[in-house]
């Protein structure tokens, strides 16, 4: 299959108009026209925009004797997200048992020397208790601004 071709199928698999699909790349509808029609070439630019906007490898689009899509980029909106997602409750999680270690350490102070006594490690159970929860709330910082980063 041409790249007329898949561009032709691939604007109709998402429903979309010559128009819109031109919006969304920042071009004018004749140049999708003229791109799905074989009269004339996307520039390389356009073509990075094509495979980022249907998620779709540029092996795919180049290369006609390739029928499957190859590896597509995931959509930066679910995959992002979820990362981001992660990373919050990660956040919050540790952020949560560092406020729960607090207390019951006011609270409760035996229960705070059992957890003390409990490790099998030089570091007492405290000081494991909290290194977890620190690290909880880095790692979660860390898969947050990951997202940011590619948005």
């Amino acid at each position: 299959m041409a790249l007329s071709e898949k561009l032709y199928a691939l604007r109709k698999e998402r429903g979309l108009s010559q128009e819109q699909l031109a919006e969304g790349l920042k071009v004018s509808r004749q140049a999708i026209s003229k791109w799905e029609s074989s009269q004339s070439l996307p520039e390389s630019d356009k073509l990075l925009a094509l495979s980022e906007y249907f998620g779709v490898s540029l092996d795919y689009l180049l290369k006609e004797d390739r029928e499957e899509k190859g590896t597509q980029a995931p959509a930066p909106e679910t995959a992002g997200g979820k990362r981001g997602l992660l990373g919050l409750a990660i956040c919050i999680g540790g952020i949560l048992c560092l406020i729960l270690w607090g207390l019951l350490s006011i609270l409760l102070p035996s229960s705070a020397q059992q957890l003390g006594q409990s490790s099998m490690l030089r570091i007492d159970g405290n000081g494991m208790f909290l290194i977890a929860c620190v690290a909880a709330v880095v790692v979660g910082a860390v898969l947050i601004l990951k997202d940011k980063g590619k948005k």
